[in-house]
C-alpha cells in the first residue's frame, strides 16, 4: 500500500500536493475535491478578488483578502476535514496580506514561490499549525531559506518542493537560458535538498516535486527517484472540479506539444505557458492603452512602462474562457490531455484499488 504525506501536523493519504494555479484556476472547487480525495488541494491566492462579489473595479487588494477567506470556507464546505492550503507568489504586492489571509481562513499549509518566501515564518507567527513549503529549484536557495529562517525566527521548513523548470507550468524560478539546455537535473536537485536537510538540520522533512507528473508511471519515477511526494497542477485542470472555465480546459485537450512554449513575464520571471496567442494577449492591454489596474505585482514592466501585458488580468481572461486574449499557463505535459474527466479518475489512475487507503 502507498504511504501517505505528513507535512507538519498535517498527513494525508496519498503523497499528492494539488499544485496552486491562478488566477482561480485552483480555488475551491478543485482544491476541495483533492483535499476530500486524501491529497493536499491549494487554493491560489493570486488575483482571486477579481471574480469575487467584492471587486468593485477599484479595490483590488481588498477583495483579493476576503475572496481567499471565501475561497477557503467553501472549499471546507467540500472536504471538512480534508488538509486544505494555500499557494501565496512571493512577488505579489500584497503577499503578506495573503500568508495572513491564509492564516485567518484555516489554510493547514502555505506553499510559496515566485521568489524566495524569507519572511514566511514571521507573517505565520501567531498560527503554529500551519505549515511552510517554500518552493525551491536548487539547493542553494533551500540553503539560503533554512539559514534565514533558523536565525530569525527559530524555524525551519515542514516540507520543500522542488520545482523542475524544463516541465512546470506557470512562473518558473530559472532563468530562461537555462530552462531546456538539460542542464538541470530534478531528481538531483532533490536528493541534494535531502542530504543537506539531514546533515546540516538533522532533519527529515518530505521533499516534493513538482513539474512533468502526469500519470502513475510519472509518480512511480519520482518516488523511485527520492521524492517523498508529488505536486501536480497541470493534469488537474482537465478535471470538471477545475476552476477554470470549460473552454481553458478545452485549450488543454485540443493543444500539441509544440504549442506550448516560454513567454517573459511582465514579473522578470519566465513562464509556460500555451503561445499561439501571445501577440494578441500583448496587444489587447497595448491597443486599449490600459494603464496599471492593480498593481498586483512588487516589480513589473507593465506597471512601471507598459512592456508585455497586465499579467493578472490576462490569466482572469483566460480563467474566464478568453481564448483570444487571454494568458494560459500549462505544464509541459499539458499537450497529453484527452478529455476531462475527474478528480476521483485521476486518484483511481496513480493509485489503483488495491493501492488505495482508506480516507
Amino acid at each position: 500500500m502507498v504511504e501517505g504525506l505528513t507535512i507538519g501536523r498535517h498527513s494525508v493519504a496519498y503523497p499528492i500536493i494539488q499544485g496552486g494555479m491562478g488566477v482561480r484556476v485552483s480555488g475551491a472547487r478543485l482544491a476541495g475535491n483533492v483535499a476530500l480525495c486524501g491529497g493536499i488541494g491549494l487554493i491560489a491566492a493570486a488575483g482571486l478578488g477579481l471574480g469575487s462579489d467584492h471587486y468593485d473595479g477599484k479595490n483590488y487588494f481588498a477583495a483579493d483578502k476576503q475572496a481567499l477567506i471565501d475561497e477557503l470556507k467553501k472549499a471546507y464546505e467540500i472536504a471538512p476535514d480534508g488538509v486544505i492550503g494555500v499557494n501565496a507568489m512571493v512577488a505579489v504586492s500584497n503577499y503578506d496580506e495573503c500568508v495572513v489571509a491564509a492564516c485567518e481562513g484555516g489554510a493547514k499549509v502555505i506553499v510559496s514561490g515566485a521568489g524566495l518566501p524569507m519572511n514566511l515564518p514571521g507573517l505565520t507567527a501567531d498560527y503554529p499549525d500551519v505549515a511552510l513549503v517554500p518552493i525551491v529549484s536548487s539547493v542553494k536557495a533551500a540553503e539560503l531559506i533554512c539559514r534565514k529562517w533558523h536565525k530569525g525566527f527559530d524555524r525551519l521548513p515542514d516540507a520543500i518542493v522542488v520545482e523542475d523548470p524544463d516541465t512546470a507550468g506557470g512562473h518558473l524560478g530559472e532563468k530562461p537560458e537555462v530552462i531546456g539546455t538539460g542542464q538541470y537535473n530534478q531528481y538531483e536537485t532533490v536528493r541534494g535538498v535531502k542530504s543537506y536537510l539531514k546533515e546540516k538540520w538533522k532533519l527529515d522533512i518530505p521533499v516534493i516535486a513538482a513539474g512533468g507528473v502526469w500519470d502513475r508511471k510519472d509518480l512511480q519515477y519520482a518516488l523511485a527517484q527520492g521524492a517523498d511526494g508529488v505536486q501536480m497542477g497541470t493534469r488537474f485542470v482537465v478535471t470538471e472540479e477545475c476552476d477554470a472555465d470549460d473552454a481553458f480546459k478545452q485549450a488543454y485537450v485540443n493543444c500539441r506539444k509544440e504549442d506550448i512554449g516560454l513567454i517573459m513575464s511582465p514579473a522578470g520571471l519566465p513562464g509556460r505557458a500555451l503561445t499561439a496567442n501571445i501577440d494578441q494577449v500583448r496587444q489587447r492591454d497595448v491597443d486599449l492603452d490600459i494603464r496599471c489596474p492593480s498593481g498586483c505585482l512588487k516589480k513589473c514592466a507593465y506597471k512601471t512602462s507598459q512592456e508585455r501585458f497586465c499579467i493578472v488580468h490576462a490569466l482572469d481572461r483566460a480563467q474566464k474562457g478568453d481564448m483570444q486574449t487571454g494568458l494560459i499557463f500549462c505544464g509541459s505535459n499539458a499537450y497529453k490531455a484527452e478529455r476531462i474527466g475527474t478528480v476521483k479518475e485521476v486518484f483511481e489512475e496513480l493509485f489503483p484499488q488495491e493501492e488505495r487507503n482508506a480516507v
